[in-house]
Protein backbone atom coordinates (compact mmCIF):
# COMPACT_ATOMS: atom_id res chain seq x y z
CA UNK A 1 0.00 0.00 0.00
CA UNK A 2 1.34 3.42 -0.97
CA UNK A 3 1.48 5.86 1.95
CA UNK A 4 1.07 9.64 1.61
CA UNK A 5 4.79 9.98 2.37
CA UNK A 6 5.71 7.55 -0.41
CA UNK A 7 3.46 9.45 -2.82
CA UNK A 8 5.04 12.78 -1.87
CA UNK A 9 8.53 11.39 -2.44
CA UNK A 10 7.51 10.03 -5.83
CA UNK A 11 6.09 13.42 -6.79
CA UNK A 12 9.28 15.19 -5.73
CA UNK A 13 11.62 13.02 -7.80
CA UNK A 14 10.81 14.53 -11.21
CA UNK A 15 11.04 18.01 -9.72
CA UNK A 16 14.40 17.19 -8.12
CA UNK A 17 15.70 15.95 -11.48
CA UNK A 18 14.48 19.03 -13.37
CA UNK A 19 15.77 21.39 -10.69
CA UNK A 20 19.29 19.94 -10.59
CA UNK A 21 19.52 19.78 -14.38
CA UNK A 22 18.42 23.40 -14.75
CA UNK A 23 20.87 24.62 -12.09
CA UNK A 24 23.69 22.56 -13.63
CA UNK A 25 23.01 24.03 -17.06
CA UNK A 26 23.44 27.62 -15.92
CA UNK A 27 26.92 27.19 -14.39
CA UNK A 28 29.74 27.56 -16.89
CA UNK A 29 33.00 25.59 -16.58
CA UNK A 30 34.85 28.88 -16.11
CA UNK A 31 32.63 29.80 -13.16
CA UNK A 32 33.34 26.39 -11.65
CA UNK A 33 37.10 26.84 -12.11
CA UNK A 34 37.41 24.20 -14.84
CA UNK A 35 39.56 24.48 -17.98
CA UNK A 36 37.80 25.53 -21.15
CA UNK A 37 38.50 22.23 -22.91
CA UNK A 38 41.18 23.52 -25.26
CA UNK A 39 38.76 25.30 -27.54
CA UNK A 40 36.65 22.21 -28.22
CA UNK A 41 32.96 22.92 -28.51
CA UNK A 42 30.80 21.55 -25.71
CA UNK A 43 27.28 21.96 -24.46
CA UNK A 44 26.62 24.87 -22.07
CA UNK A 45 26.77 24.22 -18.36
CA UNK A 46 28.45 21.54 -16.31
CA UNK A 47 28.37 17.82 -16.98
CA UNK A 48 27.17 15.45 -14.27
CA UNK A 49 30.67 14.03 -13.89
CA UNK A 50 32.09 17.51 -13.34
CA UNK A 51 29.56 18.30 -10.62
CA UNK A 52 30.41 15.01 -8.93
CA UNK A 53 34.17 15.69 -8.97
CA UNK A 54 33.80 19.27 -7.73
CA UNK A 55 31.40 18.20 -4.96
CA UNK A 56 33.62 15.28 -3.92
CA UNK A 57 31.02 12.56 -4.55
CA UNK A 58 30.90 9.56 -6.84
CA UNK A 59 29.71 10.09 -10.41
CA UNK A 60 27.19 7.28 -10.13
CA UNK A 61 25.86 8.63 -6.83
CA UNK A 62 25.31 12.10 -8.29
CA UNK A 63 23.59 10.57 -11.31
CA UNK A 64 21.25 8.69 -8.99
CA UNK A 65 20.58 11.90 -7.04
CA UNK A 66 19.71 13.75 -10.22
CA UNK A 67 17.50 10.86 -11.29
CA UNK A 68 15.63 11.09 -7.99
CA UNK A 69 16.48 7.58 -6.88
CA UNK A 70 15.84 6.47 -3.30
CA UNK A 71 19.37 6.94 -1.94
CA UNK A 72 20.82 8.15 1.35
CA UNK A 73 21.50 11.88 1.30
CA UNK A 74 23.32 13.88 3.95
CA UNK A 75 23.19 17.65 4.56
CA UNK A 76 26.97 17.86 4.05
CA UNK A 77 26.76 16.34 0.57
CA UNK A 78 23.80 18.52 -0.40
CA UNK A 79 25.72 21.58 0.75
CA UNK A 80 28.66 20.54 -1.43
CA UNK A 81 26.37 20.14 -4.45
CA UNK A 82 24.71 23.48 -3.66
CA UNK A 83 28.12 25.15 -3.56
CA UNK A 84 29.16 23.72 -6.94
CA UNK A 85 25.85 24.72 -8.52
CA UNK A 86 26.11 28.19 -6.95
CA UNK A 87 22.67 27.95 -5.35
CA UNK A 88 21.19 30.87 -3.46
CA UNK A 89 19.98 30.39 0.11
CA UNK A 90 16.41 29.92 -1.12
CA UNK A 91 17.49 27.41 -3.78
CA UNK A 92 19.56 25.50 -1.22
CA UNK A 93 16.56 25.11 1.09
CA UNK A 94 14.47 24.03 -1.92
CA UNK A 95 17.07 21.35 -2.72
CA UNK A 96 16.84 20.03 0.85
CA UNK A 97 13.05 19.74 0.58
CA UNK A 98 13.18 17.97 -2.78
CA UNK A 99 15.78 15.54 -1.42
CA UNK A 100 13.55 14.73 1.57
CA UNK A 101 15.55 16.52 4.28
CA UNK A 102 14.47 19.26 6.67
CA UNK A 103 15.63 22.56 5.16
CA UNK A 104 18.09 24.75 7.07
CA UNK A 105 16.61 27.69 8.97
CA UNK A 106 15.83 30.72 6.86
CA UNK A 107 17.84 32.81 9.32
CA UNK A 108 20.95 31.00 8.09
CA UNK A 109 20.55 32.41 4.60
CA UNK A 110 22.95 35.09 3.47
CA UNK A 111 21.56 38.43 2.40
CA UNK A 112 23.83 39.63 -0.41
CA UNK A 113 22.95 43.30 0.13
CA UNK A 114 22.48 44.10 3.84
CA UNK A 115 20.60 47.27 2.90
CA UNK A 116 18.21 45.41 0.60
CA UNK A 117 14.59 46.36 1.29
CA UNK A 118 15.52 48.74 4.12
CA UNK A 119 14.03 51.75 2.35
CA UNK A 120 10.93 49.75 1.49
CA UNK A 121 10.59 48.56 5.08
CA UNK A 122 10.85 52.14 6.31
CA UNK A 123 8.04 53.10 3.94
CA UNK A 124 6.06 50.18 5.30
CA UNK A 125 6.28 51.26 8.94
CA UNK A 126 5.74 54.90 7.98
CA UNK A 127 2.64 53.76 6.11
CA UNK A 128 1.42 52.21 9.38
CA UNK A 129 1.09 55.70 10.85
CA UNK A 130 -0.57 56.93 12.97
CA UNK A 131 0.03 53.59 14.73
CA UNK A 132 3.43 52.70 16.20
CA UNK A 133 5.77 50.29 14.44
CA UNK A 134 9.45 49.45 14.63
CA UNK A 135 12.02 47.14 13.03
CA UNK A 136 14.48 45.04 15.01
CA UNK A 137 17.15 42.47 14.19
CA UNK A 138 17.47 38.89 15.46
CA UNK A 139 18.87 40.10 18.80
CA UNK A 140 16.03 42.64 19.18
CA UNK A 141 18.34 45.56 18.48
CA UNK A 142 16.25 48.48 17.23
CA UNK A 143 16.97 49.13 13.55
CA UNK A 144 14.31 51.79 12.91
CA UNK A 145 11.00 53.09 14.23
CA UNK A 146 8.30 55.42 12.97
CA UNK A 147 7.28 58.73 14.50
CA UNK A 148 4.35 57.20 16.37
CA UNK A 149 6.64 54.77 18.21
CA UNK A 150 8.49 57.81 19.51
CA UNK A 151 5.37 59.77 20.48
CA UNK A 152 3.32 56.87 21.89
CA UNK A 153 5.91 54.41 23.27
CA UNK A 154 8.74 56.79 24.11
CA UNK A 155 11.33 55.47 21.63
CA UNK A 156 14.20 57.97 21.42
CA UNK A 157 17.89 57.99 20.47
CA UNK A 158 19.29 58.20 24.01
CA UNK A 159 17.85 54.90 25.26
CA UNK A 160 19.65 51.56 24.88
CA UNK A 161 18.69 50.54 21.33
CA UNK A 162 17.65 47.00 22.20
CA UNK A 163 14.00 46.12 22.85
CA UNK A 164 14.69 43.55 25.56
CA UNK A 165 17.17 45.73 27.44
CA UNK A 166 15.04 48.87 27.20
CA UNK A 167 12.00 46.87 28.33
CA UNK A 168 13.71 46.35 31.69
CA UNK A 169 15.77 49.53 31.95
CA UNK A 170 13.89 52.44 30.33
CA UNK A 171 11.91 54.32 33.02
CA UNK A 172 9.74 56.06 30.43
CA UNK A 173 8.57 52.79 28.90
CA UNK A 174 7.97 51.22 32.31
CA UNK A 175 5.96 54.21 33.48
CA UNK A 176 3.64 53.82 30.50
CA UNK A 177 3.33 50.01 30.34
CA UNK A 178 0.36 49.31 32.62
CA UNK A 179 0.73 45.53 32.25
CA UNK A 180 4.53 45.52 32.35
CA UNK A 181 4.88 42.80 35.01
CA UNK A 182 2.28 40.55 33.40
CA UNK A 183 3.98 40.74 30.00
CA UNK A 184 7.58 40.63 31.25
CA UNK A 185 7.55 36.84 31.70
CA UNK A 186 6.22 36.39 28.15
CA UNK A 187 8.80 38.77 26.69
CA UNK A 188 11.67 36.90 28.38
CA UNK A 189 10.28 33.50 27.33
CA UNK A 190 9.99 34.71 23.73
CA UNK A 191 13.60 35.91 23.76
CA UNK A 192 14.74 32.50 25.00
CA UNK A 193 12.71 30.97 22.18
CA UNK A 194 14.59 33.17 19.71
CA UNK A 195 17.89 32.07 21.28
CA UNK A 196 17.00 28.39 21.00
CA UNK A 197 16.74 28.69 17.22
CA UNK A 198 20.40 29.77 17.06
CA UNK A 199 22.11 28.10 20.04
CA UNK A 200 25.69 28.92 19.00
CA UNK A 201 25.07 32.60 18.25
CA UNK A 202 27.04 34.74 20.71
CA UNK A 203 24.95 37.81 19.92
CA UNK A 204 22.11 36.54 22.11
CA UNK A 205 24.50 35.70 24.95
CA UNK A 206 25.88 39.25 24.97
CA UNK A 207 22.39 40.74 25.38
CA UNK A 208 21.52 38.27 28.16
CA UNK A 209 24.81 38.87 29.98
CA UNK A 210 24.29 42.64 29.89
CA UNK A 211 20.80 42.36 31.37
CA UNK A 212 21.77 39.80 34.00
CA UNK A 213 24.32 42.27 35.31
CA UNK A 214 21.89 45.19 35.67
CA UNK A 215 18.39 43.78 36.18
CA UNK A 216 17.50 41.40 39.04
CA UNK A 217 13.96 41.21 37.64
CA UNK A 218 15.27 39.89 34.34
CA UNK A 219 17.63 37.49 36.13
CA UNK A 220 14.73 35.99 38.08
CA UNK A 221 12.62 35.50 34.96
CA UNK A 222 15.54 34.15 32.91
CA UNK A 223 16.22 31.56 35.62
CA UNK A 224 12.78 30.05 35.03
CA UNK A 225 13.95 28.69 31.64
CA UNK A 226 10.51 29.37 30.13
CA UNK A 227 10.33 29.23 26.32
CA UNK A 228 7.63 30.64 24.04
CA UNK A 229 7.41 31.26 20.30
CA UNK A 230 7.10 34.80 19.06
CA UNK A 231 3.43 35.66 19.18
CA UNK A 232 0.90 38.38 19.71
CA UNK A 233 0.73 40.20 23.02
CA UNK A 234 -1.91 42.71 24.13
CA UNK A 235 -0.19 45.64 25.80
CA UNK A 236 -1.81 48.39 27.84
CA UNK A 237 -0.20 51.80 28.10
CA UNK A 238 -0.95 54.85 30.23
CA UNK A 239 0.07 57.82 28.12
CA UNK A 240 0.47 61.11 29.98
CA UNK A 241 -1.39 63.07 27.28
CA UNK A 242 -4.22 60.87 25.98
CA UNK A 243 -4.67 58.28 28.73
CA UNK A 244 -5.13 54.51 28.41
CA UNK A 245 -4.14 52.79 25.14
CA UNK A 246 -4.50 49.11 24.19
CA UNK A 247 -2.41 47.58 21.40
CA UNK A 248 -2.09 44.13 19.87
CA UNK A 249 1.67 43.72 19.47
CA UNK A 250 2.47 41.46 16.48
CA UNK A 251 5.91 40.47 15.12
CA UNK A 252 6.21 39.84 11.38
CA UNK A 253 9.13 38.43 9.41
CA UNK A 254 9.95 39.39 5.84
CA UNK A 255 11.13 36.35 3.83
CA UNK A 256 13.59 38.48 1.85
CA UNK A 257 15.15 39.78 5.08
CA UNK A 258 14.98 36.89 7.59
CA UNK A 259 17.41 38.79 9.82
CA UNK A 260 14.80 41.49 10.53
CA UNK A 261 11.44 41.55 12.31
CA UNK A 262 8.73 44.18 11.92
CA UNK A 263 6.73 44.83 15.09
CA UNK A 264 3.31 46.33 14.42
CA UNK A 265 1.17 47.86 17.17
CA UNK A 266 -2.50 47.60 16.23
CA UNK A 267 -5.16 49.42 18.31
CA UNK A 268 -7.54 47.01 20.04
CA UNK A 269 -11.08 47.60 18.70
CA UNK A 270 -13.62 49.10 21.06
CA UNK A 271 -11.05 50.79 23.30
CA UNK A 272 -10.93 54.26 21.67
CA UNK A 273 -7.21 53.65 21.18
CA UNK A 274 -7.27 54.38 17.45
CA UNK A 275 -8.90 57.76 17.98
CA UNK A 276 -6.53 58.69 20.80
CA UNK A 277 -3.44 57.67 18.84
CA UNK A 278 -4.63 59.65 15.83
CA UNK A 279 -5.10 62.69 18.06
CA UNK A 280 -1.70 62.19 19.66
CA UNK A 281 -0.05 62.09 16.23
CA UNK A 282 -1.91 65.13 14.91
CA UNK A 283 -0.03 68.46 14.74
CA UNK A 284 -1.97 69.67 17.78
CA UNK A 285 -1.24 66.48 19.72
CA UNK A 286 2.45 66.62 18.87
CA UNK A 287 2.68 70.16 20.13
CA UNK A 288 0.86 69.21 23.33
CA UNK A 289 3.06 66.14 23.84
CA UNK A 290 6.42 67.81 23.45
CA UNK A 291 6.97 67.70 27.21
CA UNK A 292 5.22 64.38 27.86
CA UNK A 293 8.40 62.27 27.62
CA UNK A 294 10.39 62.76 30.82
CA UNK A 295 14.13 62.56 30.52
CA UNK A 296 15.74 59.96 32.76
CA UNK A 297 18.15 61.45 35.26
Amino acid sequence: MTTPTDAARANRRPELRDFLMSRRARVTPAEAGLPDGGGRRRTPGLRREEVAVLAGVGASWYQWLEQGRDITVSPQVLDAVARVLRLTGTERRHLYVLAGLNPPLAADSVVDDPHHLCEGLMRLIDGWLPNPAHIMDAYWNIVAYNDSAAVVLGFRPEIRQNCLISYFTDPVYRSRAANWERNAEHVVAQYRGACSGRPDDEGFALVVEELLAISPEFAALWARNDVQPAGQLVKEYEHPVVGTLFFENTSLQVPARPDLVIVMHNPVPGTNTAERVARLNSPEGRRGGLHSVPVAS
